[in-house]
């Protein structure tokens, strides 16, 4: 099914609500759209330990600024410590992606975009041309804004998002907070804020008779999916486990602390427009309702 415009999606919902699912089906159903993991991105420029957005020919090998350090290194760092990787590396990682992609542009000359001509410039504008402050107070002036050279000046310019239906996109693990979809929405505004939901008790069942092959990842549920064999592996035989973070106790705190980041991000989605609530009680339920509305915001 072909799109009209841009789906810009993000899937918001409690752990084992189904997202990844959801997510899955409108990936085969719209072939246009593409998943963007976050996760993935970060891992990706953690292996190849390349500066996020600028191609290896373009480096600006000066020194003088703290952003000349190679970000995939300092994500790698972050996440071994178990820390959160900082809010402004995420916007210039996403930021990197959609441009090399072509889905985002703004600069004047996106062939010799380098990490430091993304964070920094030799006029450094005031605070009034700055766009929205970052969490580390911009001591690294990563800002994912972008200049082209107007009559030998740097002018910086926001940078625009490609309304072209090839151009659709499902973000995986950004925005989390009202704060983060707030910077986002400078860089690239989602169009589309889905919220899946289904009653906790049902979730909470879901959770308790979920078993893993660990090996394989492959899922399975006593309710609705299980093994052949109780316990062991359809492909292998070898022995299913519970992982420790499926018991209710912990699912509740997890579920709690959801509760309290979610409800900010839908408020600013919905402010904006773009909110979509779909429920129901399982995910093929859910999976109609969320095609109908998808179809009338970007096919018809």
């Amino acid at each position: 099914m072909q799109l009209k415009k841009a789906a810009r999606v993000i899937l918001v919902g409690a752990p084992g609500v189904g997202k990844g699912t959801q997510s899955e089906r409108l990936l085969r159903r719209f072939p246009q759209l593409q998943s963007i993991s976050t996760g993935d991105l970060l891992r990706k420029n953690v292996k190849n330990r390349t500066p996020l957005g600028a191609p290896p020919v373009a480096v600006d090998t000066d020194a003088s600024y703290a952003d000349r350090a190679i970000p995939g290194i300092m994500a790698e760092n972050t996440m071994k410590t178990g820390g959160l990787v900082a809010d402004d590396l995420m916007l210039r990682l996403i930021s990197s992606e959609l441009r090399n992609r072509g889905w985002l542009f703004g600069q004047g000359r996106p062939n010799v975009m380098t990490l430091s001509s993304e964070a920094t410039s030799t006029e450094m504008p005031s605070s009034r041309d700055r766009g929205p402050p970052m969490d580390d107070g911009g001591s690294l002036y990563a800002q994912p804004w972008s200049f082209d050279d107007h009559h030998h000046h740097h002018r910086r310019r926001r940078p625009q998002a490609s309304d072209d239906p090839s151009a659709s996109f499902i973000l995986d693990g950004y925005p989390r907070t009202a704060a983060q979809a707030t910077t986002l929405d400078a860089i690239v505004p989602i169009n589309l804020a889905v919220s899946v939901k289904t009653p906790f008790s049902v979730i909470l069942e879901r959770i308790a008779g979920r078993w893993v092959h660990e090996p394989s990842g492959r899922v399975y549920n006593t309710s609705f999916n299980a093994p052949r064999v109780p316990g062991r592996d359809d492909v292998t035989g070898e022995p299913l486990v519970q992982r420790p973070d499926d018991s209710e106790d912990v699912y509740r705190a997890r579920f709690a602390r959801f509760q309290e980041t979610s409800e900010p991000l839908l408020e600013h989605y919905a402010k904006k427009g773009v909110l979509l609530e779909v429920d129901g009680l399982s995910s093929d339920e859910i999976s109609p309702k969320l095609y109908g509305e998808f179809e009338k915001r970007f096919v018809r």
